[in-house]
């Protein structure tokens, strides 16, 4: 009788522990789509530092082996700024220009804003113009922006301002500040454009 009462006392107790204490949540690995948008929103990195860094083999399995360009841009970002791994530049900026060159947008982006910048490589304009003017052309917001301030500066040819200037007219965004700017650049584009440049630019698409 008394054994049969210390067993359910147990049973009672581990019923009573929060359910955290009795497993540990399964981390379930991201959808492409789902990592996408947390790269667009900036928030990959955050992401897996909120999930305790669980899925680093995933992760890396994606990156490394099947080549994912969505998870090669992610464990390249990681692995820069040593996030839940060891830091290592060098090969983070690897997977993040293969990412880029499978033609992931954000990867672009990235590529071509470090290459403007300096920050982990030499800053070199020529290659940023490359690497910014195909995400643009891809429809990324950040890239045409960026390629817009070079081209209004004269660090990237005019010959690209009617397409830089097509895509921002087009653009839809739902950011009051991000619409102003690219007003701005808008009008700072449309000053040094021809007219029947400027004409063509505006038209439907």
């Amino acid at each position: 009788m008394k054994f049969g009462f210390l067993v359910l006392s147990s049973v009672l107790v581990l019923l009573s522990l929060p359910a955290k204490t009795q497993e540990v949540a399964v981390v379930q690995l991201y959808t492409q789509d789902e990592l996408l948008d947390l790269i667009k929103q900036n928030a990959h990195l955050q992401r897996v530092q909120k999930d305790e860094c669980q899925l680093v083999s995933d992760i890396q399995a994606r990156a490394d082996v099947m080549k994912v360009p969505a998870y090669q841009f992610l464990y390249g970002d990681m692995l820069a700024f040593g996030v839940c791994v060891k830091k290592d530049v060098e090969r983070g900026w690897d997977l993040m220009q293969q990412a880029a060159s499978q033609g992931l947008p954000e990867a672009l982006e990235q590529v071509g804003r470090y290459y403007h910048t300096g920050r982990f490589v030499q800053q070199d304009s020529s290659k940023a113009v490359i690497y910014l003017r195909e995400a643009a052309g891809l429809g990324n917001l950040k890239a045409q922006m960026r390629f817009a301030q070079m081209l209004i500066k004269g660090d990237a040819s005019p010959l690209d301002m009617e397409d830089c200037y097509r895509w921002l007219h087009h653009s839809v965004i739902a950011d009051t500040k991000t619409h102003q700017q690219v007003q701005q650049l808008l009008a700072q584009l449309a000053n040094k454009m021809p007219g029947a440049a400027l004409t063509r630019a505006k038209r439907p698409l």
